[in-house]
């Protein structure tokens, strides 16, 4: 069920997830398109979320803006980044030195494995912190250690954090923790984005694409939209690593199927679910903490069409 609606405030709007932004013409929405974007969204009683660029926008847009209660996803450099309800950087080197709100790290695999370490003054510093990867196709079974080793360092820090009294939250070890379902993006089912061109997209990754499932004048189309739904994705469904966004770009991309995850999603979600339950067992040592979470099970295994396979 329809909950969330993404609007583009240009064709530059920045990237919070995987994809990268294809368009690079700076394009604000047309007023009138935005206009019937908040009209929409208020007859389906959609909640809102705006992606700002790093440009400035026009004041009637701006304005317009602020005509119903939303969320605001700017990137760190836009010129309105002190109204931002989520901030995006594209570098551990941009990262701030005290957020008052989640911050968004897009960074890639390599930079990461290299400076994870220099992460755990952000996990103090802002309320939360996402890391999204922006080559995920890149890694390889090479690379399981190097992020296994990561990941632990960083739990180490974690834990320590909830020692010392704070609440860190970091969406690749303290999600799986507090989860009892799946948490995916839910682009396609649970949330739709409106682009500039006053078009309908799965998610903004598709708007690079150019495939549209519907418009402001006809409404929503979305060709076989189950396949969008976890409850029929065969792999997903039975799968307990919570956390995974369950990328549909990538899925699309990668395996040539919207609902099946790749090998490479599905390594790294149970990586942080594996880190996550050592986590989790580890704060527990110090005291009562989650106590209406149950343990998360022992497997042994990091893809689950493994086990399938051998089923």
């Amino acid at each position: 069920m329809l909950q969330y609606l993404i609007i583009l405030l240009d064709d530059t709007a920045t990237s919070y997830c995987h994809y990268p932004v294809s368009k690079t013409g700076q394009r604000p929405i047309p007023v009138e398109v935005l206009r019937r974007g908040i009209r929409f969204a208020m007859t389906e009683n959609l909640m809102i979320q705006f992606v700002f660029p790093d440009c400035s926008l026009p004041e009637d847009v701006l304005q317009e803006v602020e005509t119903i209660d939303h969320g605001k996803i700017m990137p760190i450099v836009s010129p309105y980044a002190a109204q931002a309800d989520v901030l995006v950087c594209e570098a551990l080197e941009a990262l701030p030195a005290e957020a008052n709100v989640p911050v968004v790290l897009r960074t890639k695999l390599a930079d990461f494995f290299a400076n994870h370490e220099s992460l755990t003054a952000t996990l103090s510093a802002v309320p939360r912190l996402n890391i999204v990867f922006t080559d995920v196709e890149n890694f390889s079974d090479k690379e399981l250690q190097d992020y296994q080793v990561a990941l632990a360092a960083l739990a180490q820090d974690v834990e320590h954090l909830y020692v010392e009294g704070q609440a860190p939250q970091l969406n690749l070890l303290t999600d799986r923790m507090m989860l009892k379902s799946m948490n995916n993006c839910g682009a396609g089912d649970t949330t739709l984005t409106l682009a500039p061109d006053g078009r309908f997209y799965v998610c903004p990754a598709y708007y690079g694409k150019g495939e549209s499932v519907g418009d402001l004048d006809g409404g929503i189309n979305i060709l076989n939209p189950q396949l969008y739904r976890c409850d029929h994705a065969p792999l997903c469904r039975r799968c307990d690593a919570y956390q995974c966004k369950r990328c549909m770009w990538l899925n699309e991309r990668l395996t040539l199927e919207v609902n099946t995850p790749s090998h490479q999603q599905c390594v790294m979600a149970h990586v942080e679910r594996n880190v996550a339950r050592g986590l989790l067992s580890n704060i527990r040592k110090h005291g009562t903490f989650l106590p209406e979470m149950p343990e998360i099970k022992e497997i042994d295994y990091f893809d689950p069409f493994d086990v399938t396979e051998e089923r």
